[in-house]
């Protein structure tokens, strides 16, 4: 039992049999290939052959001649050249043809019949039909053995009967001649035939292994790129698992913050609030105690105080992927400018260029970096004098364009310039120290990123910049 054999639940693989075909055919292509460059050369060595057995062999093969340039070197060389040139042209330009085959076959036994006419008969000179008959059987065809032996066999009966001497080197050989030339071919053959099957079957199970080999390989890769996909979208899954507990950890630091920074807004409310109601039980109006209206305010006031700290909690909580449309920059920056509350002695300059591409944004994320960005830039400057910020916008020579929001405070330290857009970190004395942190999640949800750089004592600058001013829907994660 063959290797492939073993393998033959396997072997029923419409696609490993195809497979097997195909090298099969490569294979024999190949092959075949490599024995008609073999003819090539053999072709033309025969004919140099053939024309010194003319000059040297056939004045002493052929009875009654005598040595010298006669009829046999001019039917050596051309007829030489005839038998040659065609196989030749055949074999360079048309090398595993099947065409190719058979035109040799023909030719290599044609070669046979003009070297036994060559050496007038001679029997040793018949050998060479069964060694042409052993090359051409490399090419593991048995039709073409059955062409070449088929083409002998109607040479020897027609020069047999014409002219006898040309085969057998007799004038009267026995009628029986024929017969035996034909059986030794035809012994031959049958050997040969077994040869070629066998070879053929090699061969085939050479390929089948090969497929099966190459199926057994992509099955095995195929395996291994489930098992390195089963891989990534764990790791994925454990750094969405990561990041969530990240987020969750972050939320336990907010819950103490809110915690803290609710209790003081809420306890003044409450009291000013229990004042209004005292005076408000014991029958007095507002307007006999300034003080009432000053509590109200101050009621308003802390919880407003109280509502920011919740906003931001939410915002930073929950998210959402950007719905990107076509926005003008302009007009929303000049949306989140009348937005943000105004400081006496501080101006909010827009200048953001009216030829600015439309860039595609989130409308309602974007303003709320806007916003976020600018009232951090008007806070930033003292109370006690006055200041500038400025939004700026322009294109980049790459195709994105940059957002800019710069203030003449007094600058960021180094030191805390780094830990800027960390959750809960604020230089504020109020504040959950959200808001940054909520600006980097949306710009990186829009595919952007923002850098912050502070020249301490002079000012800060807050930059985000875009690749591609008009992507209309790619998304980053951050």
């Amino acid at each position: 039992m063959s290797a492939f054999s073993i393998h033959a639940p396997v072997k029923g693989s419409p696609g490993l049999e195809g497979r097997a075909a195909a090298l099969l055919a490569l294979q024999l292509r190949e092959s075949r290939k490599r024995v008609d460059g073999l003819f090539t050369w053999l072709m033309l060595g025969q004919w140099a052959a053939a024309v010194l057995v003319a000059v040297f062999v056939s004045p002493y093969g052929w009875e009654g001649k005598v040595r010298a340039l006669h009829l046999h070197v001019q039917t050596a060389v051309l007829l030489g050249a005839a038998l040659s040139v065609f196989p030749v042209m055949l074999t360079r330009l048309h090398a595993g043809e099947t065409a190719t085959r058979h035109v040799v076959a023909i030719s290599q036994m044609l070669w046979s019949a003009l070297l036994i006419h060559l050496t007038g008969g001679r029997i040793e000179t018949h050998f060479h039909i069964f060694g042409s008959l052993a090359v051409l059987s490399f090419y593991r065809d048995p039709k073409v053995l059955f062409t070449a032996s088929l083409a002998i066999v109607v040479d020897h009966c027609m020069r047999g009967a014409l002219w006898p001497e040309s085969v057998y080197g007799q004038l009267h050989p026995e009628w029986w001649r024929f017969l035996e030339h034909a059986f030794w071919v035809a012994a031959i053959d049958v050997v040969l035939v077994v040869a070629c099957r066998d070879a053929l079957r090699e061969l085939r199970e050479r390929a089948g292994r090969q497929a099966l080999a190459e199926a057994t390989i992509e099955e095995e890769l195929a395996l291994r790129a489930g098992q390195l996909d089963a891989a990534v979208r764990e790791v994925h899954a454990v750094r969405g698992h990561v990041e969530q507990m990240e987020r969750l950890a972050s939320l336990g630091q907010l819950t103490a913050s809110v915690s803290h920074e609710l209790r003081n807004p809420l306890a003044a409310a409450r009291t000013a609030h229990a004042f209004v109601l005292r005076r408000m039980r014991k029958g007095e109006t507002f307007p006999s105690d300034p003080r009432i209206a000053r509590f109200l305010d101050i009621i308003d006031r802390e919880l407003q105080a109280c509502s920011v700290i919740i906003s931001d909690l939410l915002d930073f909580a929950k998210g959402r992927p950007p719905r990107r449309m076509p926005c003008p920059l302009k007009p929303l920056v000049e949306e989140a400018i009348s937005v943000v509350p105004r400081r006496e002695g501080v101006r909010v300059n827009n200048q953001v260029p009216d030829g600015l591409p439309v860039p595609h944004l989130d409308r309602e994320q974007f303003r709320q970096v806007l916003v976020n960005l600018i009232q951090n830039a008007v806070e930033a400057i003292p109370a006690e004098r006055s200041g500038t910020v400025c939004v700026l916008a322009d294109a980049r020579g790459d195709g994105g364009w940059s957002l800019r929001v710069t203030d003449d405070g007094p600058g960021i330290p180094a030191p805390l310039l780094e830990r800027i857009f960390e959750p809960m970190f604020t230089t504020k004395l109020r504040g959950t120290g959200l808001g940054l942190a909520i600006v980097k999640r949306l710009v990186q949800g829009h595919g952007a990123r923002i850098q912050a750089e502070s020249d301490f004592g002079h000012g800060s600058r807050f930059t985000v910049l875009f690749p591609d001013a008009c992507a209309p829907a790619a998304v980053a994660h951050s």
